[in-house]
């Protein structure tokens, strides 16, 4: 694969960058991403990795768009509100890059189709908003062996973690949050509230570590850092990280090879 002037006039920006050049370049247009979840951390998100020319994206997101969506939504406007936001997304992917393979999925993710929609993807970002999705894209991955970037946010604070449970001695998303959580019970932004910009901070923070998982060993931007998770705080404002152990008894990936 090889980029023509336009590519490289485009992601010029990149490709002078040691830590990624033209060899990095190429190979995020050949990379395929799955991004769950359109909402406050897809959607910011989406509009970095497809700047990155990330060649191939599938999005997922069974909702539609509301008036509350867009103080941090910022790929919808007052026109999309009660449209189907895969759809929007993938509309504005096409205007932005036609250059880009976009496919859409608006339907809900659950246990029995998780698996279907993380296979032959490079990387899963998972940025929905309860735990039973959550869990179901988290276990999918480790059968699958596809690797995980899970962001989440809420009021002030954001988290963001790569997860490859599928490897050996590295935890998946499941050995962090334990089984209590497969229920839909979790609370929500709009019980809770949340800055809108720290919903950018976060997106834009998975998006960073999406690069640099997709680049791993085709550049020198970093490892992956599999079981790292970065605490966002806005308040103080403040970054922390942590790195998971990977559970021996953990019901989703403990007997993983």
């Amino acid at each position: 694969m090889s980029l023509d002037a336009e590519r490289l006039d485009r992601f010029a920006r990149h490709i002078v960058l040691p830590e990624i050049g033209g060899a990095g370049q190429v190979a995020l247009a050949g990379k395929h991403l799955v991004l769950v979840g359109l909402g406050g951390i897809g959607s910011p998100a989406l509009q970095y990795l497809a700047a990155a020319g990330i060649g191939r994206l599938t999005l997922v997101d069974d909702d539609k768009v509301e008036l509350s969506n867009l103080q941090r939504q910022t790929l919808f406007n007052t026109r999309d509100v009660g449209h189907g936001k895969a759809v929007i997304a993938k509309r504005w992917v096409t205007g932005f890059d036609p250059a880009l393979d976009v496919t859409i999925s608006d339907r809900r993710i659950t246990r029995d189709n998780a698996h279907e929609l993380v296979i032959d993807a490079d990387l899963i970002l998972d940025g929905t908003d309860n735990f039973a999705t959550r869990l179901a894209v988290s276990d999918a991955c480790v059968a699958e062996r596809v690797p995980l970037l899970s962001a989440a946010v809420g009021r002030f604070q954001g988290q963001v973690g790569a997860f490859a449970g599928h490897l050996p001695g590295e935890a998946c998303y499941r050995c962090f949050v334990g089984d209590a959580f497969d229920a839909e019970d979790c609370d929500t932004c709009a019980e809770d509230g949340m800055l809108g910009a720290m919903a950018g901070w976060a997106a834009s923070f998975a998006a960073l570590q999406a690069v640099r998982i997709l680049l791993d060993g085709a550049s020198t931007l970093g490892e992956s850092d599999w079981g790292r998770v970065h605490l966002l705080d806005g308040l103080k404002p403040a970054l922390r990280s942590f790195t998971i152990a990977k559970d021996p008894a953990c019901s989703g990936c403990g007997l993983a090879a």
